[in-house]
């Protein structure tokens, strides 16, 4: 069928809205539909404005909505909010009409537990601590003059500019190394064990500086993995985190050797200015140049005395004839006083010699005569001549005890002019 499109009845025209009347259309529905709306889920990308005011996403696992807190309802809160907190809100849902963005107006705000982001930190950091990994006594500390250093980052990130402008101003002349990485994203935390491992391999820096800019905890999640930690702790190399915000704390923070509040701070804290060293050097060299030249002095003033002290040949050789003609009259008086009293000592010798030899052949007589009076007095003859006698066996052997005798027994006695031979007729025991 053919229909006559000139006569065909025209179609409802299409209301064309300006976008600020939209826009205040659709807030005039999320009003009239969901105001005042209760909402509950994790904070993410918190942050506190200069006004006071609050910004941050309130997110599960299905979306997130952009959450403003102004200072009034801010100020009336008892603790502060923080990335990875579970939250229940209370509020208004409106658009932001400058950027045409949903936003939710919170006019307050609870604690509802911890977000599952928060606990799995919370677990692995307990973990962690139990086996050491954060122990300050293994950390080492860092060089003080670096060869060169090592970058571990994103080749897209802000943070790799802020750290090599930092290290190109203050040290141009340490070597810079850069080892790309993902920061951000399911493959970062990979990617950034195998850049940390390269550079261990590699051993061509003196320190590693791990760095990536600030962002909400899910963006900086590559930061908390595990294997990223026992990476960093097993590195030979000293590690620099600088990762985040200052009140941005990952995993890696507790893990490094080192911990520097933004990537900024971490170039500074590995490179000291090169103006520094440089007038340091000046101030060596000053004092160097100080002692060299008080050396100088020194010696130029010893020249001088030595030179002084130095006369005419001839006078050296008369003060050398004054110095031998004097050791020889010592010496002559010393020759003169030795043989005096070797002639003293002679004479007392001869004096005394004779009365010497004399008293001393009375004493040796008196002694050889002592000795045999005493020899005499042991003699056994004297003691038979006194009516004793000596009785033996026929073998001679001394008999000096009544056990040693038996009746019948032959024994010999020895008197004083003989020997008589007996036998044994009694025993009697004393």
């Amino acid at each position: 069928m053919i229909h006559d499109l000139k006569h065909a009845s025209p179609s409802p025209a299409v209301r064309i809205w300006p976008v600020g009347s939209l826009l205040r259309a659709i807030a005039d529905s999320l009003e009239a539909r969901f105001n005042p709306v209760a909402v509950k889920g994790e904070i993410a990308g918190f942050s506190r404005a200069t006004s006071g005011h609050f910004y941050f996403n309130l997110k599960d696992e299905q979306g997130q909505v952009r959450c403003a807190m102004f200072r009034r309802a801010a100020s009336m809160l008892d603790f502060t909010p923080r990335d990875g907190l579970l939250v229940e809100v209370r509020g208004r849902l409106g658009v932001y009409e400058p950027r045409g963005e949903l936003q939710l107006v919170v006019e307050s705000l609870r604690e509802a537990g911890q977000g599952n982001w928060f606990e799995q930190f919370t677990r692995l950091k307990s973990k962690l601590e139990a086996e050491g990994l954060f122990d300050t006594a293994r950390k080492r500390s860092l060089p003080l003059l670096p060869r060169a250093i090592g970058i571990i980052t994103s080749l897209g990130a802000a943070a790799l500019h802020d750290v090599v402008s930092t290290l190109t101003r203050r040290a141009p002349h340490v070597s810079v190394v850069i080892y790309p990485a993902s920061v951000q994203g399911s493959q970062a935390a990979g990617e950034l064990v195998q850049a940390l491992n390269k550079a261990v391999k590699r051993a061509e820096v003196d320190v590693l500086l791990l760095v990536r800019g600030g962002g909400a905890m899910e963006d900086l999640w590559a930061f908390n993995d595990e294997q990223l930690a026992r990476a960093i702790v097993a590195s030979p190399i000293p590690v620099v985190a600088g990762v985040g915000h200052e009140t941005d704390f990952t995993i890696a923070d507790f893990c490094a050797d080192v911990r520097a509040p933004t990537p900024t701070a971490a170039a500074e804290l590995c490179a000291q200015p090169q103006g520094v060293w440089l007038r340091a050097l000046e101030l060596a060299f000053d004092r160097l140049q100080n002692a060299v030249d008080r050396q100088l002095e020194s010696s130029n003033q010893r020249l001088d005395w030595v030179g002084s002290r130095v006369v005419k040949p001839s006078h050296l050789v008369s003060r050398e004839r004054a110095g031998l003609v004097l050791q020889a009259e010592r010496l002559r008086h010393a020759a003169r006083f030795a043989l005096q009293r070797q002639s003293t000592q002679l004479d007392t010798i001869d004096r005394d010699l004779p009365r010497a030899v004399v008293a001393s052949a009375t004493s040796q007589r008196l002694r050889l005569e002592r000795a045999q009076t005493r020899l005499e007095l042991l003699d056994p003859h004297l003691v038979l001549q006194r009516g004793y006698a000596w009785l033996s066996d026929v073998q001679g052997q001394a008999l000096t005890s009544t056990k040693q005798l038996s009746v019948g027994q032959p024994v010999r006695a020895t008197l004083a002019d003989g020997e008589v031979n007996l036998t044994v007729s009694q025993r009697h025991l004393i």
